[in-house]
């Protein structure tokens, strides 16, 4: 069985991310061995990197092991000793520089450490074709050693939604990556509109930025319509999908966008930026069942967002779009992992 070294909070659902789905579903298709390793990188305690140690020093010589890039990156005096007797594989979610708000000497450490571990893998995995070219380019990296396996999705009924198109949903960790701020100051410029935005995610990867958002939702006095509501369980965020009228998603950086697919899915329209692999993610085009703004422009994300608002005209040709639409599901996502791993 292939191990597969990954993040200890992987199971915690008050801490959910698309990478931490990503690794579970890989887990239970491809019949992996899940090893949680405690401590979040790229910045591990002295514990953790013992723990890391040891776990990797116990997979015999030879073997195969997939890490989690979170994981391996950012400790390279930890992981690349191990590249030389194992063949292990790196499974890239996100740069760890790419985490919006990380200062420019921290950011090049970062990159330092990381581009080390990626040079010693015997493979790399990125979960997009943007991702992969970016790896490639950014580090240097021989990309005869680099491939892609993005998520796929599960089966999912059609959201019914509004007829009024006026119930929205951002799904994404309250961190400063996603944008949530961003959407407040657009929503608030819709005070002449009904609307209401539910905002499902954790609020403990960055605690402190989701204090901040919070603290300007209350002061823009649109708290009891863009609702902080934290992570939801499985059936009530399938409650919440089967109502929603549009995805919202106005990350500053995004190496695939899981919600995205998970939406169109549903049929359910998207409000994204066109900021890296966002754009390939919701597909070219009127057929795409969404629309793109500039990641960080609050006046671009307002008109967008009244336009969906006031034309039922647009909404309708989102949503046959977006019902349209065919995405990769888990299973076929699954065999693109497996191929690499073989």
């Amino acid at each position: 069985m292939t191990p597969f070294v990954v993040p200890a909070d992987i199971d915690d659902v008050t801490v959910a991310s698309g990478g931490n789905t990503y690794d579970r579903r890989m887990c239970d298709l491809l019949g992996l061995d899940k090893v949680p390793v405690a401590g979040r990188w790229p910045t591990p305690s002295t514990k953790a990197r013992v723990a890391l140690a040891d776990t990797l020093a116990e997979i015999p010589d030879g073997s195969v092991a997939l890490i989690d890039g979170l994981v391996a990156c950012g400790v390279p005096e930890v992981v690349v000793p191990h590249t030389r007797r194992l063949k292990l594989v790196v499974l890239l979610h996100l740069q760890l520089a790419d985490e919006t708000g990380v200062q420019p000497e921290r950011a090049a450490g970062l990159d330092r450490r990381e581009r080390e571990v990626l040079r010693a893998a015997s493979a790399v995995v990125a979960t997009s074709e943007w991702a992969a070219r970016r790896a490639i380019a950014h580090h240097g990296l021989d990309p005869k050693r680099v491939r892609t396996a993005p998520p796929g999705t599960d089966p999912a009924p059609r959201a019914a939604g509004t007829d009024a198109g006026d119930q929205l949903l951002c799904l994404a960790s309250v961190t400063q990556r996603k944008g949530h701020d961003v959407l407040a100051q657009a929503l608030a410029n819709l005070a002449d509109l009904p609307w209401t935005c539910v905002c499902v995610g954790s609020v403990r990867r960055d605690p402190g930025h989701a204090r901040r958002v919070q603290g300007l939702v209350d002061k823009l006095g649109i708290s009891n319509k863009m609702i902080i509501a934290g992570p939801l369980p499985d059936a009530d965020l399938d409650a919440t999908f089967a109502k929603t009228d549009l995805l919202v998603l106005p990350s500053r950086r995004e190496t695939f966008g899981m919600v995205i697919t998970e939406a169109l899915v549903r049929g359910i329209p998207v409000l994204t930026t066109n900021v890296d692999a966002l754009p390939h993610t919701l597909g070219p085009g009127t057929s795409s069942g969404g629309m793109l703004v500039p990641a960080d422009d609050v006046p671009a994300l307002t008109a967008a967002l009244r336009r969906w608002l006031t034309d039922a005209e647009l909404r309708e040709r989102l949503r046959e779009a977006a019902r349209a639409r065919v995405v990769e599901d888990w299973p076929t996502a699954a065999k693109r992992l497996a191929g690499v791993l073989r």
